[in-house]
């Protein structure tokens, strides 16, 4: 989004029914996003923003925000079941329960099993358990509750460099370390609760409690450092997040005001880097430490009407606490720093009529930075703020069409560059990015839409030199275009295609991540209580590389490292089986 790679959730704020996905102080990448605990069937609907316009968007809310909601009830239960290539395995269940005319909820589950494409099979399962409950309980108070645990483990032949699949060494689908793998889990326990005040106000709370552990381990430089033993590592971390939630909205004649605030606590153990052979031993240790992080936020939230005029003005404060304990020094210590930061954003829209709308956009966001680097720096850039504008248009020259085009500027006061050989996120210079949007969709007939995402960026760091301040995986010209079928008698089928070009994978552009063009497909049909259908991946097969990241490697044998591509390659063609019962 917006030129950022976003491999890790660094500048991208991720949450699934208000509570953040984006794990702060992750051993494996500030902001890691993990969203296996999430049982796709479960949601109701996406919501996005681009850019830091957000009042109740907080940390790495820079590039952008995605949420998700998921369904509050269902309609009726179901079981499906899917069956594909590469002993590819998924059952699940969703299961309504009737509480009366003043209550519902469901749970849901499923396990998803594959060995994966790879030579070394991925052995990955993943079993997931949702349930959710909400209680009306009287005219001006509803309490809902969801519960959700998610386990999984697998193996992994990680990233591999591009020369020893040109040689003929191993395969495109083969391994350097077989090795890797890990295994994680996070149990989610939200409790909401919005009270109505009148007919125009209503308070509404959230309060949520996360466990997640993370266990990874990895080799990205293979016998770099340890000619003998490899460097495989391992990140871990044993995680508890409480956070609270709470917004009151008022509506009035002219617009409507929200005033929100929000606590988020981190509290890992044993957050961990260490050098390891073939998972069982360790053989030292690099990091090794307990991290308390706390955020305290608040807004203000004003939309404001007149004539065919909109004003959205809204100011955000947060407030960090940095706590760290570093179990390899011989002094127990706590070191600690906290900041504040305010971000001030401003909409204006202008709507000509019903069916054009100008709009302009300007605002500050941040992404904060690890705990450990943080208590390393001694105050700097302890909250790298981003300052973004859009000017962009929403146009229906008729009912069945509409187009939306945007330019836009983002600069950053720091970028977290990814260091392939060390395996982690470090601070990197300021940046400025800028581009062009297009997006249209298009519906012919009732049930046959089309639509197409064209996105071209231009970014560079702005205190190098020219030819040497390219930003390692910005993105230069995106296209995501896809034509859906909806039919009223039962057919359904899609057909999606994304294209992303080659982009620089080092500073002075010498090393390239190779774009790629990709074709997925779908078909199915609806019959009565019965849902069967085929999900093809990569319909082409074509060769493209889901990570590429410019790092400094050394095989067996070899004398001397070299600095290339490592990759780890995308899925190929890939034909999956789908039969749905609901009942």
């Amino acid at each position: 989004m917006r030129s950022f790679d976003n491999d890790h959730g660094t500048d991208i704020a991720i949450n699934v029914d208000g509570v953040p996905v984006n794990m702060v102080s992750h051993p494996h990448g500030q902001g890691y996003s993990d969203l296996h605990y999430v049982i796709p069937e479960t949601i109701e609907k996406v919501g996005y923003g681009k850019g830091p316009y957000y009042a109740n968007q907080g940390n790495f809310n820079t590039s952008g925000y995605v949420s998700r909601n998921t369904k509050d009830q269902i309609d009726q239960s179901s079981i499906k079941l899917e069956a594909g290539q590469f002993n590819t395995q998924r059952l699940m269940g969703m299961f309504k329960i009737n509480g009366g005319e003043n209550s519902h909820g469901y749970i849901a589950s499923d396990f998803l099993g594959t060995e994966g494409p790879f030579d070394s099979p991925q052995n990955f399962n993943r079993i997931n358990l949702f349930g959710k409950y909400t209680v009306k309980v009287n005219s001006s108070d509803i309490f809902g509750v969801q519960f959700s645990h998610f386990i999984s483990k697998w193996d992994a032949s990680g990233q591999i460099p591009k020369r020893a699949v040109d040689s003929g060494l191993i395969g495109r689908f083969g391994a350097i370390d077989d090795t890797e793998g890990g295994n994680t889990s996070r149990t989610n326990v939200v409790l909401d609760y919005k009270k109505t005040l009148d007919a125009n106000s209503f308070i509404q709370n959230k309060l949520y409690f996360a466990k997640y552990y993370f266990e990874l381990y990895s080799n990205f430089t293979f016998f770099l450092h340890d000619p003998i033993n490899g460097d495989q590592i391992k990140q871990k971390e044993d995680r508890n997040l409480v956070g609270f939630q709470s917004e009151y909205a008022r509506s009035f004649a002219k617009g409507d005001f929200q005033l929100g605030v929000s606590l988020r606590n981190d509290q890992t153990n044993d957050s961990e880097l260490s050098p390891t052979l073939n998972r069982t031993t360790v053989l030292d240790s690099i990091q090794l430490g307990d991290i308390s992080e706390t955020n305290l936020g608040a807004y203000a939230n004003l939309n404001f009407d007149f004539g065919y005029w909109r004003i959205n003005p809204s100011l955000r404060v947060d407030y960090f606490d940095f706590q760290y304990n570093d179990k390899i020094s011989p002094i127990y210590q706590t070191q600690a720093q906290n900041k504040a930061i305010i971000s001030p954003k401003l909409n204006v829209i202008y709507h000509k009529n019903e069916n054009m709308q100008f709009y302009l956009k300007v605002g500050k966001g941040f992404h904060s930075n690890d705990t450990r680097v943080v208590v390393a720096q001694k105050g700097d850039q302890i909250l790298p703020a981003a300052y973004g504008s859009d000017l962009g248009m929403i146009w229906k020259p008729y009912p069945r069409l509409l187009i939306n085009a945007t330019c836009w500027y983002l600069y950053m006061q720091q970028e977290f560059v990814y260091l392939g050989d060390e395996g982690v996120l470090e601070p990197s210079g300021k940046s400025q990015r800028q581009g062009l949007e297009l997006t249209l969709r298009y519906q012919p007939l009732d049930w046959l839409y089309w639509n197409m995402d064209a996105n071209y960026a231009h970014g560079r760091f702005v205190d190098e030199e020219p030819g040497q301040n390219y930003i390692p995986l910005a993105l230069n010209l995106m296209l995501t275009s896809g034509l859906t079928v909806i039919h009223p008698d039962g057919y359904y089928g899609t057909l999606n295609l994304r294209y992303i070009s080659d982009r620089p994978a080092n500073e002075d552009n010498s090393i390239v991540a190779q774009g790629y063009t990709v074709v997925d497909a779908n078909v199915g049909y609806k019959w009565k209580n019965f849902n069967v259908g085929i999900k093809i991946l990569n319909l082409l097969n074509a060769e493209w590389n889901e990570t590429q990241f410019a790092t400094l490697t050394q095989l067996q044998g070899e004398t001397a490292p070299v600095d290339e591509i490592a990759f780890t390659p995308g899925t190929p063609f890939t034909i999956t089986g789908m039969f749905e019962f609901r009942f």
